[in-house]
């Protein structure tokens, strides 16, 4: 016997909606991993990555970033705003540049679906797609990236419409 006392016996046994969030997604990627782990042998390699894997999540930790997976040489992360975002991407290029490791960066604001601890959905393919566009300590980000952070200080040059391969806008 079920008695309803809230009047909701209606929903009862349909599936859950799936759990989405709108957040800015920063992926990251060092420029020239291969040809440096082969330059430097595989012990100086997995030293120096391994500063990388310390610098990055020290910045993650800073902004308020959440790591969602990494790459071998590169990480995807999660933050609150586009503002912290963006000022994590100024500040692991900083991090980055005593160890003389060069990286790229994309940033994407957009609905994601929550999976676990993962994220899926169009919007994570974005910053992977910009950060491709993007040269050796260069970061790049979507016009909705960029048209938050009003009021913010943040400067940003523009670049100019791009094409982004599998994207519309």
């Amino acid at each position: 016997v079920l008695l309803d006392f809230a009047g909701n016996i209606d929903a009862l046994g349909l599936p859950r909606e799936h759990e989405r969030m709108v957040t800015t997604l920063l992926m990251t990627d060092i420029v020239g991993s291969t040809k440096a782990a082969g330059r430097l042998g595989d012990a100086a390699w997995t030293q120096l990555l391994s500063d990388h894997n310390r610098l990055v999540r020290a910045q993650f930790l800073r902004f308020g970033g959440s790591e969602v997976n990494t790459t071998g040489d590169g990480f995807l992360a999660t933050f609150r705003s586009a503002v912290a975002g963006l000022r994590c991407a100024a500040a692991v290029l900083d991090a980055l540049r005593e160890t003389g490791l060069e990286v790229r960066v994309g940033v994407h604001t957009g609905e994601v679906e929550i999976m676990g601890g993962n994220v899926g959905g169009v919007a994570v393919h974005a910053p992977a797609r910009i950060m491709a566009l993007a040269g050796p300590s260069e970061i790049l980000a979507s016009s909705v990236a960029v048209g938050l952070p009003e009021g913010s200080g943040l400067v940003f040059e523009g670049l100019g419409k791009r094409e982004v391969k599998g994207l519309e806008r």
